[in-house]
């Protein structure tokens, strides 16, 4: 099946998380990715978290549908390699701090007059611009200026960050995002390449929903609030009998009533200042407290069954075990697995989002280090000899 991305080539220069995620969430859909990686060690995700054998499983996840040319960008020649294969591609993504790309002589303005038809992806905590530019910037900090961070966890507490690289994630889909318009407006409106300029921080922040619009217009600072949603109620999470938490998101106005029905809370039900969200909200303490009494008196079981039979959203907390025997995750084929090269059978996220016609596809594994520098470069015009004297060089390895 030919897939939607199918002869777009993407030069990716990153490493860790932000970049390389949007080069992922592109290669799932048939773009060829070349993957340049630094000498030594490659990208740094490669030695994250656990390791198989040397290799990050993690990397296997990221880098599927990947290939990988060993340069090092520090020497002349090297960079002169990114060049030429620049001149080809449709797509450069890139996650160094700002000015990095310059002094290399691979700025936006001197790879634009090289190739008028390339979209450059640029990632970094700030921003290219602005006076916090030159700051480094990872997830965990982006997330605390967009002001997420600020919100998690209970209030009088250590704010928690989420447990996952989220700020890097997130800003991965916003810079796959971007460059899909950017793909549209030359191929499909005639137009020219053009930059995308995605900061951490910005992506984070593009999520916040009311926090600042509430903070314009009523001076309100909104604070952490445990499992709960301020303003929204009732959605928190409940004690159960067992010890499991579960998740009820009863929030709709028929949501509502069918819950106090089922727990007998009839006198809350009735009650017209809560039949709308916003009479609920200034109450949500005492209607949480119904809740809580009635859950804490039941297992997990009894008050998912019982919330299934009225139709009202729940749920328990899923760890990755959870995930990992959950049939519904493997009827909606949300879990595929790969060999990866040292024959390791890894399970990790499938395609999303799914596609009826063009479904997107993992076509191969992760790539050892360097493992298509020669096949890469021979495509693009290199010669046997002029590869050996570069590797002789130092320049590939």
């Amino acid at each position: 099946m030919q897939q939607i991305l199918s002869g777009i080539r993407v030069l990716e220069l990153g490493q860790l998380i932000a970049g390389p995620f949007a080069a992922k969430t592109l290669a799932d859909f048939g773009a060829e990715i070349i993957k340049v990686e630094s000498p030594g060690d490659g990208d740094p995700l490669r030695k994250w978290r656990m390791l198989h054998e040397g290799t990050s499983v993690w990397w296997q996840a990221q880098s599927r549908n990947k290939q990988s040319i060993c340069i090092d960008l520090r020497q002349p020649e090297g960079q002169d390699i990114v060049r030429r294969l620049a001149q080809e591609a449709d797509v450069l993504i890139e996650n160094f701090r700002p000015g990095t790309m310059e002094k290399w002589g691979m700025g936006w303005d001197a790879l634009h007059a090289l190739n008028p038809s390339l979209i450059m992806l640029r990632v970094s905590g700030y921003g290219q611009d602005g006076p916090r530019r030159d700051e480094p910037g990872f997830a965990a900090i982006a997330e605390a200026t967009a002001g997420l961070r600020y919100l998690t966890g209970h209030p009088g507490q250590v704010p928690a960050r989420a447990g996952l690289s989220l700020g890097d994630t997130i800003a991965g889909l916003h810079g796959a995002l971007g460059v899909l318009l950017a793909l549209y407006e030359r191929d499909a409106r005639g137009g020219q390449g053009q930059m995308i300029d995605v900061a951490l921080y910005e992506a984070v922040f593009n999520l916040t929903e009311s926090l600042l619009p509430e903070y314009h217009v009523f001076g309100a600072i909104r604070q952490p609030a445990g499992g709960a949603l301020p303003g929204i109620a009732p959605s928190n999470a409940y004690p159960c009998i067992d010890g499991q938490y579960v998740l009820i998101a009863a929030n709709g106005d028929s949501l509502f009533k069918r819950l106090m029905d089922l727990i007998s809370r009839n006198d809350l039900g009735n009650d017209p200042e809560l039949a709308r969200n916003d009479g609920r909200a200034k109450r949500a303490d005492a209607i949480d407290e119904a809740i809580g009494q009635w859950t804490s008196q039941r297992t997990l079981e009894e008050i998912l069954a019982a919330l299934q039979g009225i139709a009202v959203p729940a749920g328990r907390i899923y760890s990755a075990k959870d995930i990992a025997e959950d049939p519904h995750y493997r009827a909606r084929g949300v879990i595929e697995t790969i060999e990866s090269a040292e024959g390791l059978n890894v399970e990790m996220p499938g395609i999303i989002p799914k596609l009826s016609q063009n479904p997107g596809q993992i076509r191969h594994r992760a790539p050892t280090l360097g493992e298509h520098t020669e096949s890469v470069l021979m495509k693009h015009g290199f010669t046997v000899e002029q590869i050996q004297t570069l590797k002789d060089a130092g320049v590939l390895h």
